[in-house]
């Protein structure tokens, strides 16, 4: 139950560390993880002090035992080892302090380490932060390198002179860390994700040299992995320890099996690509000229055909056709206008021959009537008639008798 105060009755300091402590007390015992960062073994103290801590994430808590827990493991156990402690939560109230009392302590072998570092891999695989779909890929020529390393050591100098060798204008931003003990991992995943902050970083190394499983472990932390899953720069491991492959390899869209193997990978030889440059150069110059050399055959065997050589042949060629087509066109045509001409003749010789106008002129008259009709018998008129007369020349009128000649 809370306690009922306020600020005119407060509780005092040393009634409020009394109420915590009591409610510590009614806690049980229970199984503690972590790793031993400091270790006090007073010579005729009763009691070893310990401070284990979290290794990812920094958070640590006093652990007080009796000297003979601790001589049980002392041939095993040391500061930076990992140890699993059965203990009861204590508050020392004097000075308002929690610690642990520890009744037990086994120290973490590396068989359980790396049987809990599988268990981990198959969790994270099966969540799919190692697919190959999910991996970035890195840029040709990254302009400037994140690199994430341990101070003065042998994989930060191996970086820097191998990348820079290789092209001498890369530029690095370098991140000095612990790459082991208890504060490896906060330190590297901070670092990590101030790296990936930064837009101009193109890609990001974590490199570090060989070393124990133990030495590597902070490089299969959880924390670690999910940050580095989480980054949108592309992640190179270079952890050198080919025996092992820490999770951050897995998880990482590049893995290098060396420091020196990772600035190989994340920067392209000068040399090299020069080499490169000329060779396609000179491919390409051989292509072009093999096209040439072609096209110029091809051109030389067209100059050599008759038509390019005199082009004036097909035209004169071509104009002697057109010329005795022409005449014999002309002849036909001719031909043909005689024979209309011949045969126009002949039908106006007949059509004169069948024409009244003929008739008339071989003496001949047509008579009609006043109203038009032609007289072709004498009952058609009568006496004193009119008729008109139509000859040759004309016509005239004449009257009919009263005889009827």
């Amino acid at each position: 139950m809370a306690a009922n105060t306020s600020p005119e009755s407060p509780l005092p300091v040393g009634e409020v560390s009394r109420l915590i402590g009591s409610w510590i007390d009614r806690l049980g015992a229970i199984w503690v993880e972590g790793q031993i960062t400091q270790l006090s073994r007073r010579p005729g103290a009763g009691v070893v002090f310990l401070t284990l801590r979290d290794p990812s994430y920094d958070i640590s808590i006093s652990v007080t035992c009796y000297r003979q827990v601790f001589e049980a493991v002392a041939d095993v156990v040391s500061e930076g080892a990992r140890v699993v402690v059965h203990a009861k939560p204590e508050w020392y109230a004097p000075r308002g302090q929690l610690s642990l009392r520890a009744a037990e302590i086994k120290p973490v072998g590396v068989g359980e380490l790396l049987a809990r570092l599988e268990q981990l891999k198959k969790s994270l695989a099966a969540e799919g932060l190692f697919a190959p779909e999910r991996k970035k890929p890195l840029p040709f020529l990254p302009q400037l390198i994140g690199l994430v390393c341990g101070r003065a050591s042998a994989a930060e100098r191996d970086v820097l002179e191998n990348a820079r060798h290789r092209w001498p204008a890369v530029r690095f931003e370098v991140r000095n860390v612990p790459v082991q003990g208890v504060h490896a991992v906060p330190q590297v995943v901070q670092a990590v994700k101030e790296l990936d902050a930064l837009p101009e970083v193109d890609v990001i190394v974590v490199a570090r040299g060989g070393g124990s499983v133990e030495d590597l472990l902070p490089f299969s932390d959880e924390q670690l992995v999910r940050a580095v899953a989480a980054c949108r720069t592309p992640v190179v491991s270079a952890i050198g320890h080919e025996p092992d492959n820490p999770l951050l390899d897995h998880v990482a869209d590049l893995r290098a099996s060396t420091p020196t193997d990772a600035a190989k990978k994340v920067v392209p030889d000068v040399g090299e690509e020069f080499e490169r440059v000329r060779g396609l150069r000179d491919r390409a110059r051989r292509c072009v000229e093999g096209i040439l050399a072609r096209e110029e055959r091809g051109l030389a065997h067209a100059l050599a055909r008759p038509s390019i050589e005199d082009p004036h042949r097909m035209v004169d060629q071509r104009a002697e056709q057109v010329a005795s087509l022409v005449d014999r066109s002309r002849r036909t045509l001719g031909h043909l206008l005689d024979r209309a001409d011949s045969e126009l003749t002949h039908t106006h010789a007949r059509v004169v021959a069948l024409s009244p106008a003929a008739t008339l002129k071989r003496g001949y008259a047509v008579l009609q009537t006043a109203e038009g009709p032609v007289v072709r018998a004498p009952e058609q008129v009568g006496a004193g008639e009119v008729l008109r007369a139509r000859v040759a020349e004309g016509e005239f009128t004449v009257r009919v008798d009263e005889s009827g000649a």
